[in-house]
């Protein structure tokens, strides 16, 4: 996990380090620079795999080929073990495995990664940049006349004095023969592949463990957690993980009200560590203390919109309170979106669900995986994400929507995730508490939903909400909140070339995904499967 950032088309070296300047967090280990005639390639490192000579950018061939990554490829092995009668590897790094694979295969090597991943390469004349299938790490480029640059983060990029900034497309490359080319679309919606509840259920439990399982790659000096919240998501990732890493360390963060009364993660969090036996972990945060940290949080989120915010704050301490013992975690990203695990979806009709579930995996880079990548990144933590494992993806699109979300015979009620639940229900992995417990809301979880709210009305007035709207229409401001955490961002994102590319990309409409998941269930047990 790092950042990177460069420059084609022009050896800038000044403006690259400019940006490279503005991500230290992202990569506290290490940095490298290299230019030659047609560009400069940058990085900062986060040192997770061959931590003694992963060094980048990564040269080959006299220094005419190199690259620069930020992820991780997790087939990298079975490809290096291919590859390697015919190059010569200089590294142990998974990052190499692709410039090799490139040389190889060209573009297209990236049809073979099995990984999160954000690149840059250069093979003499040609060059090649491109993002991951759900674009779980950040990109983003501009365009300089014939000058093309790009970093991990839009702020580094500002900071740099470029604007008019773009996000890289996710499941795409781009060249400069062939312009971008999307390589990899979210799979159709096939509902009638899968009809057998049984036969379901074991391919969702072998392939999300595999899923899990892989995602534990990293040097054995390299600490590896789970996030476990004690909801199904994260909790049912960590337990996946405890069966390989003994006394695995996981993390939960949340409130107390002013009875003193804990938030539901932190009770619940704690019957799932016991039952997986992991080492566990608690921050309790004040109100004081979010409205601290919100700030930082604004700036680094590269957003103002309440729904990400109010998320981004316990993110933000989950991640500091993680970074004191792992350098990895694994979170339960993706499972509301898989398996139709929001409220709204429970009065979605049926036959439109899993196409909605779709629309939703393709907005998460603009959404929950900005959030996680910035707040982890920000404490030098690597987040990864099982649930968006491109097998899981796959075969949640042929899983029917009826299995998704069922009607308990016994309460009447509909529970949502349904077959995840019932999947793993007598494996042993967790308590009945914990794999049938209601979806919570994130901030509901950890007992600061209404914060930023009250925070809001207590430091903006009336007419200072009306001044901000009416001053900037071009922005995505409905509440006294999201024109609060407006002000904030910006503080530190001047720009309107900036504003422009936060909010809306791609055609994203926040406040109508707002609108779809602003209603949750209360946080309570629940045995009615």
């Amino acid at each position: 996990m790092c950042g990177i950032a460069g420059c084609f088309g022009d050896r800038d070296e000044k403006t690259v380090n400019k940006m490279l300047d503005a991500m230290p967090h992202r990569g506290p280990d290490d940095r490298g620079l290299h230019a030659v005639e047609g560009g400069v390639l940058g990085h900062t490192r986060l040192s997770i795999v061959d931590v003694a000579l992963g060094h980048q950018p990564i040269l080959a061939g006299g220094g005419r080929s190199g690259i620069i990554c930020n992820g991780e490829i997790y087939n990298f092995r079975d490809l290096r073990q291919r590859l390697a009668p015919r190059y010569d590897f200089q590294t142990e790094s998974d990052s190499e495995v692709i410039l090799h694979l490139y040389r190889d295969r060209g573009p297209r090597c990236v049809d073979e990664l099995d990984g999160m991943f954000a690149f840059a390469l250069f093979d003499g004349d040609n060059y090649m940049l491109a993002r991951d299938p759900m674009g779980i790490k950040p990109l983003y480029y501009v365009f300089r006349g014939d000058r093309l640059y790009f970093a991990s983060e839009l702020g580094a990029m500002s900071l740099a004095g470029l604007d008019n900034v773009h996000e890289f497309p996710a499941g795409s490359y781009y060249t400069p023969r062939d312009g971008f080319v999307q390589y990899y679309d979210i799979p159709a919606v096939e509902e009638e592949g899968l009809d057998d509840e049984q036969e379901t259920c074991r391919l969702i439990r072998e392939t999300f463990i595999r899923a899990v399982k892989k995602r534990l790659l990293a040097d054995k000096e390299i600490h590896v957690g789970s996030f476990c919240s004690g909801g199904l998501d994260s909790s049912l990732v960590a337990a996946i993980a405890a069966e390989e890493i003994p006394h695995l360390h996981t993390f939960v963060v949340g409130m107390r009200d002013a009875a003193g009364v804990e938030s539901d993660d932190l009770k619940a969090s704690r019957l799932a560590a016991a039952h997986i036996g992991s080492t566990h972990h608690e921050l309790y945060f004040t109100e004081e203390q979010y409205e601290a940290v919100l700030p930082m949080v604004i700036n680094k989120l590269e957003n103002y919109d309440p729904s990400l915010v109010r998320c981004a704050v316990p993110c933000y301490f989950t991640c500091k309170l993680a970074a004191e013992y792992v350098t990895v975690v694994l979170t339960g990203e993706g499972a509301d979106e898989l398996f139709a695990g929001y409220h709204y979806m429970k009065h979605f009709p049926i036959e439109g669900l899993n196409e909605e579930g779709r629309r939703c995996i393709g907005s998460l880079h603009n959404i929950n995986l900005q959030r996680a990548d910035r707040m982890g990144m920000l404490f030098s933590l690597e987040l990864r994400v099982p649930f968006l494992d491109v097998a899981m993806v796959d075969l949640a699109m042929k899983i029917p929507a009826g299995l998704k979300i069922r009607t308990s015979e016994t309460t009447g009620e509909k529970i949502e995730k349904w077959i995840l639940r019932r999947a793993f229900e007598g494996t042993g992995y967790l308590p009945d508490e914990i794999l049938w417990r209601y979806k919570v809301q994130y901030t509901q979880g950890a007992g600061c939903e209404s914060v930023g709210e009250r925070l809001a009305d207590r430091e903006l007035s009336d007419a200072e909400y009306e001044r901000i709207v009416a001053e900037n229409h071009q922005a995505t401001i409905n509440s006294k909140e999201a024109a609060y955490y407006f002000k904030i961002f910006r503080r530190y994102h001047p720009q309107d070339s900036i504003l422009r590319s936060i909010g809306i990309w791609n055609g994203f409409d926040f406040a109508e995904e707002r609108e779809r998941v602003s209603g949750t269930m209360d946080g309570q047990l629940r045995h009615a499967h």
